[in-house]
C-alpha cells in the first residue's frame, strides 16, 4: 500500500509495522498542517467528492494481537478525526470502503453497513491479525449494520463505540463500556455551524441571481447608480445568508420540525422586514416575499442531510412536499415582479 496513493491533504503515515508477515501503515496521530488546510477547504466544498483515503487496514502506535479494532469509513475528514484521538493508544484501523462519505451518511445509504464490513474483514485477513474478535463501530455507524449477521459471517462481534471519536480513549479505558453522555447524539451550536460553509458554498446559484436582481431592477426603475445597486444586493443577498448562517445558529428554537417549514418562518419574518425597513411597495414586497422566502425554506431543508433531527424517510418527504411548493411560491413571486416592473421598463 502506497503511502503517496492513500494520503490525501498532508502526510499521514510513519514507517510500517508486521502484521502477521504483513505491512501495516501506521498513522500519524497528529494533524499537519497541510491537513488541517485541506480540512478547511472540503468544509467549504472543495474536492469534497474526492477527499478519502484507501480502504483497509491501518495501525495507530504499536499494536499487538490483542489490540482493540476500530472501524471507520474512508472519508478523511472521518479518518482525521478517529486517529488524532488515539494518542498514545495502540489499535488497529479498519477502514471500509463507503465511497469517501462518512460515517453516518453512509449508513443511511448503505456504504458502510453489513456487507461492506464483512467483505473488508475477509480482504485485510483480520482473522490472522488478532487473537480476538470484537470489532468496535461508531454509534452513529449502527443504523447500517446488522451486528447479528455480521457475527455469523466472520466471527466477530460488534460493539458499538461512543458517538464522538474524543471518547474513545475512555471507553477503551472503561473495559468498552459507554456512559449516557457518549452515547447521547447531540447537534450543538458549534457542530451545525461547522457545516454551514459547505452551504454558503453551494448558494452559489443564488447569489449568482442576487446580483443579477440588484444591477437589473435599478435599470428597469429609470437608470443604474452604485448606491441602487449596493442597496438591492444587500436585499437580495440577505436570504441567502439567513439560510446559511441564521438557520443553524437558530435551529432548536425554530418552531415545527420539517426543516423546509423552519425556513419558510425564519424566511418569512426576516423578508418581511427587510421589505419594510426599505418602504418596498405592496406589489414588491409580496413578489420579494415570495421568491426570497422560497429560497431560505429550500437553502433550510438541505440542512437534513447533516442534522441529527430527521431522518432518511421524513427527508425525502419534506423534500416532495416542500419542493412543488416552492417552486409554485418563486413562480407567483416572479409574475406579480414581472408585472409591476416590466410594462415600467418598456414604457421607459
Amino acid at each position: 500500500m502506497s503511502a503517496n496513493a492513500s494520503a490525501i491533504g498532508g502526510a499521514v503515515f510513519k514507517p510500517v509495522v508486521a502484521a502477521k508477515n504483513r505491512h501495516v501503515p501506521v498513522v500519524s496521530n497528529t494533524l499537519s498542517f497541510k491537513d488541517v488546510l485541506a480540512g478547511w477547504k472540503v468544509r467549504w466544498g472543495f474536492g469534497r467528492n474526492n477527499y478519502r483515503v484507501e480502504p483497509g487496514l491501518y495501525a495507530s502506535g504499536s499494536p499487538s494481537a490483542d489490540s482493540p479494532v476500530l472501524v471507520t469509513a474512508n472519508y478523511k475528514l472521518s479518518f482525521d478525526a478517529l486517529r488524532k484521538e488515539l494518542t498514545g493508544i495502540s489499535a488497529w484501523l479498519l477502514v471500509l470502503d463507503t465511497k469517501g462519505v462518512n460515517v453516518w451518511c453512509a449508513a443511511g445509504k448503505g456504504t458502510f453497513g453489513t456487507e461492506e464490513l464483512v467483505r473488508r474483514i475477509e480482504a485485510v485477513k483480520l482473522a490472522s491479525v488478532v487473537a480476538h474478535r470484537v470489532l468496535v463501530l461508531p454509534q452513529l455507524g449502527a443504523v447500517g449494520v446488522a451486528a447479528h449477521e455480521v457475527v455469523k459471517a466472520s466471527g466477530f462481534r460488534v460493539v458499538y463505540g461512543p458517538v464522538r471519536a474524543k471518547d474513545l480513549p475512555a471507553f477503551l479505558a472503561a473495559g468498552m463500556k459507554k456512559d449516557e453522555a457518549m452515547a447521547r447524539v447531540e447537534f450543538r451550536l458549534a457542530d451545525r455551524m461547522a457545516v454551514a460553509p459547505v452551504e454558503l458554498t453551494h448558494a452559489w446559484p443564488f447569489l449568482l441571481a442576487a446580483l443579477a436582481f440588484s444591477a437589473l431592477l435599478p435599470l428597469l426603475s429609470g437608470g443604474f447608480s452604485m448606491g441602487a445597486f449596493a442597496g438591492n444586493l444587500l436585499l437580495f443577498a440577505s436570504p441567502i445568508l439567513v439560510g446559511t448562517l441564521l438557520f443553524p445558529a437558530l435551529l432548536p428554537v425554530l418552531p415545527f420540525k420539517a426543516f423546509a417549514v423552519k425556513g419558510a418562518v425564519l424566511g418569512l419574518l426576516w423578508n418581511f422586514g427587510a421589505a419594510f425597513a426599505l418602504g418596498a411597495g405592496v406589489p414588491e414586497t409580496v413578489a420579494f416575499v415570495l421568491i426570497a422566502t422560497s429560497v431560505v425554506s429550500f437553502i433550510a431543508m438541505n440542512f437534513t442531510g447533516a442534522s441529527t433531527y430527521t431522518n432518511l424517510t421524513g427527508a425525502t418527504l419534506e423534500v416532495q412536499i416542500g419542493m412543488p411548493l416552492m417552486a409554485a411560491a418563486s413562480i407567483v413571486g416572479a409574475v406579480i415582479a414581472a408585472v409591476r416592473f416590466v410594462p415600467v421598463f418598456f414604457k421607459g
